[in-house]
């Protein structure tokens, strides 16, 4: 039997006024339209009110999605024409809250939460890591390139700590959170959960040192039964932080608790993360998810429109062509391709009809063929490493072997030429280099490239392959 626990809100409402909501809304219905208040923003609910941000309810994820990417600022700038201390807000999923709002005498709002196997810092009244219901594994997309991370991921989930920890990596936008969603969903069902950002999770540490508190902050991250941490590149270079962590991690294996990470890039790859953090994340089950092919791209548009029709039933579908040519032309990530879609859809609701590829070109115009300013330094150092059948351990070693220093080298010329970041960017990619040791990386390969054959043979071969590898998917 669940219990009931109640969260009161942290000031008190009778010295300040509440949000007239209803009139806020109807001054959002005279400035944005009609059409657009009638089909998105009545749609949501004021369920909270803080005393420096409000919560509102959204039906479906889709309708929170567009009202955040193309009102939300709007919203927000009428709201502070009545209450200038709102400076947020914040959204719940109506099908994933497990909350309901009574009114109690005194006219306060009160938050009657449902208690879960999923923990969370306490005084959180807003839950920032909360789990996503709509992130599950039946609703994960598989294709080729995301099918390791997704059998690994379901495989922790049949038996605790046999894979520890499970370390997931890839680009932005390519589902590493919906996986660890996935998992946190279906560990939640049997054990206790604690799932954070690398982010909130320095958060808590800071307020915990500064309200000396760090007993409590031990305690309340050690002793979950699975330990999910998101985007742990974010704790690059911060020093403090990665030894409590390192200490967190070692407790939670010694109580043989799994563990689930997720990163931007491989372990190896982690700049400015401690030597034994990074190779205790080596020592687990490491997979990653890549760039996604044309299939999978295809089948999530799909997928999309299947739930953009089920929130809205006059929803023009985009057929079969429009949607080979969104799918062929977006290789950038999974989150820009749905991006992509959310733009057909408006213009098909603005234009009642579905646009042509030639209007969608238009449409699209800043996101078609724009995969050049997206080659990340990893993905070079990656080819490099293919081409010159060298392990990258090896590339980002301080070693100066022959073999190794001139594919080093090369790799140093392609990032300093192939993407916009800064020399010291480039060699906090190489081991924490110096920037000067690109710069003279970069010197060596520009003389060598007219003198020697086989260099520039390597370097034309490589750039072709960094920039063109995904233009015959099809």
């Amino acid at each position: 039997m669940k219990k009931n626990y109640t969260l009161h809100k942290k000031y008190d409402n009778s010295k300040s006024e509440l949000l007239d909501w209803p009139s806020v809304g109807k001054e959002i219905e005279a400035r944005l339209g009609k059409d657009i208040y009638e089909s998105w923003i009545s749609k949501l609910k004021l369920i909270e009110e803080f005393q420096h941000y409000l919560v509102f309810s959204s039906p479906t994820r889709f309708i929170r999605d567009w009202v955040v990417s193309r009102y939300i600022d709007k919203i927000l700038q009428i709201i502070r024409l009545h209450k200038k201390s709102i400076n947020r807000i914040d959204f719940v999923i109506e099908t994933e809250s497990k909350t309901r709002q009574v009114l109690t005498d005194n006219s306060k709002l009160t938050k009657v939460l449902d208690k879960s196997n999923v923990s969370f810092i306490e005084e959180s009244l807003i839950i920032y890591s909360r789990l996503d219901q709509n992130k599950t594994f039946e609703k994960f997309v598989v294709g080729k390139s995301n099918n390791l991370a997704y059998q690994a991921s379901q495989k922790v989930c049949e038996q605790i700590a046999h894979y520890n920890p499970l370390f997931i990596y890839g680009g932005i936008g390519m589902g590493k959170t919906h996986l660890l969603n996935a998992i946190g969903l279906k560990m939640g069902e049997k054990h206790k959960i604690m799932f954070i950002s690398a982010e909130r999770f320095m958060y808590h540490f800071i307020k915990s040192i500064r309200s000396n508190e760090m007993i409590k902050f031990k305690d309340f991250f050690r002793k979950s039964d699975v330990f999910i941490i998101d985007d742990i590149q974010f704790l690059s270079g911060k020093e403090v932080m990665q030894e409590e962590f390192f200490h967190t991690f070692n407790a939670l294996i010694d109580r043989r608790s799994q563990i689930v990470i997720s990163s931007d890039r491989a372990p190896v790859n982690l700049v400015k993360i401690q030597e034994r953090i990074k190779s205790r994340f080596s020592g687990g089950l490491v997979v990653d998810i890549q760039q996604s092919d044309f299939d999978l791209r295809l089948n999530i548009l799909k997928n999309k429109i299947n739930e953009m029709k089920i929130s809205f039933s006059n929803t023009i579908e985009p057929d079969e062509n429009l949607l080979n040519f969104i799918a062929s032309e977006m290789r950038i990530n999974i989150r820009e391709t749905i991006g992509a879609l959310n733009r057909i859809f408006s213009f098909s609701k603005i234009y009642n009809k579905c646009p042509t590829i030639s209007e969608s070109k238009i449409i699209l115009k800043d996101l078609i063929n724009s995969s050049e300013s997206h080659i990340t330094i990893e993905n070079i150092q990656k080819n490099v490493c293919d081409y010159f059948k060298i392990n990258i351990r090896e590339m980002l070693s301080q070693r100066r072997s022959r073999y190794l220093v001139r594919p080093r080298q090369i790799a140093m010329h392609l990032s300093k030429n192939l993407t916009s970041k800064s020399l010291p960017d480039i060699g906090r990619e190489f081991s924490g280099r110096d920037h000067t040791t690109v710069i003279h990386s970069v010197k060596v390969i520009e003389k060598l490239k007219l003198q020697d054959k086989e260099i520039s043979k390597a370097l034309e071969k490589l750039k072709n392959t960094i920039l063109y590898n995904n233009h015959n998917e099809i």
